[in-house]
């Protein structure tokens, strides 16, 4: 057992993660990050947790782009095959829990 502060968490680089546990085929781990991902589509499911900081979650849906504002504790969830990109607002720490391997 252990406890972890997510505060404390800051990579090297930007996504980098800590690694908290592998679960059969997922992966639990802490993102941190200043700076934008890139466009992709995950082999499996994504839970996309906000821990610390504020991220706009660019979604396309039908050909077109949405933003979805995250702030603390709010949630997003993408199905297999629906294209997102991660846009920090400042310095962000995320709790994501995603298929082992995923983009």
């Amino acid at each position: 057992m252990k406890k972890i502060v997510a505060g404390d968490f800051t990579g090297a680089r930007a996504w980098d993660a800590l690694d908290i546990e592998h679960i059969k085929d997922a992966t639990v781990r802490l993102h941190w990050t200043d700076e934008s991902y890139k466009w992709h589509i995950n082999d499996g499911p994504e839970v996309f947790v906000v821990l610390d900081g504020e991220v706009d979650m660019h979604v396309r849906r039908e050909g077109k782009e949405e933003i979805l504002r995250l702030k603390v504790g709010d949630i997003f969830h993408a199905e297999d095959g629906d294209e997102h990109v991660a846009h920090p607002d400042g310095p962000v720490r995320a709790l994501v829990i995603e298929t082992a391997g995923s983009v």
